[in-house]
């Protein structure tokens, strides 16, 4: 008898869950980073296309929403979802480019880019990654086989070792979320210790005294206020 679509995709999927065990120490390793990072005021940039476009926006809104518990709003952003600046990108600079400008402009040095692709290909996702790093991002990729060019472009990846590209995104759809289970365990620790250097930081800090100059009568007198 022959294995009906349902049978076989389940086959191809338990051939990647072995290897994909191996994942959790990155994963682990990757949510108390970015817990670090967004609690320290930092950011999450997140692209992909087509089907990894929905799942870069899927972790988009688990952490500025909540994946279980209530918490505070955690800033991410899914570059694919700004719809007017990927079209003016694209119609200006070409679609290559349609990820790599945004990245340009709202990434700062500490945050984390993470870049999502079946194929590990995509050039828009390349210029992505190469822009994230020189802007001073730490570029993370969920990738299908490896090796490929953006595993190799970015600094470290999430490789699923599986050739079908549906079982690849259901796996990343696992990553995301396990990570933001990894995000939130360690996120109170995280803004504790943000919370303990911010009120360090302000305490080193000297009051400012300002100066007022009033003139009475011709004469220079110098009145200190605050």
């Amino acid at each position: 008898m022959t294995a009906g679509l349902l049978d076989m995709h389940l086959t191809l999927l338990a051939e990647a869950l072995l290897p994909y065990r191996e994942s959790d120490g990155l994963l682990s390793r990757w949510g108390a980073e970015l817990a670090v990072t967004l609690a320290g005021g930092g950011r999450l940039l997140v692209a992909g296309n087509g089907g990894s476009a929905a799942e870069a926006q899927h972790l988009t809104a688990e952490l500025v929403g909540k994946l279980r518990d209530d918490r505070q709003p955690l800033s991410a952003i899914a570059l694919h979802a700004e719809t007017s600046a990927v079209t003016a990108i694209g119609n200006d600079y070409g679609y290559d480019e349609v990820f790599a400008r945004q990245v340009r402009a709202h990434g700062r040095p500490g945050d984390v880019l993470l870049l999502m692709s079946t194929s590990g290909a995509s050039a828009n996702l390349l210029a992505a990654a190469h822009a994230g790093r020189d802007t001073g991002l730490r570029c993370w990729a969920f990738t299908g086989p490896a090796p490929n060019p953006l595993a190799e472009a970015c600094h470290e990846v999430l490789a699923v070792a599986s050739a079908d590209s549906q079982v690849v995104q259901e796996l990343h759809l696992v990553s995301t979320h396990v990570l933001c289970e990894y995000v939130d365990r360690e996120l109170p620790a995280a803004l504790a210790t943000a919370g303990r250097a911010t009120a360090a930081g302000a305490a080193q800090v000297e009051p400012v005294r300002t100066g007022v100059e009033v003139v009475l009568d011709g004469d220079h007198r110098q009145v200190e206020a605050g």
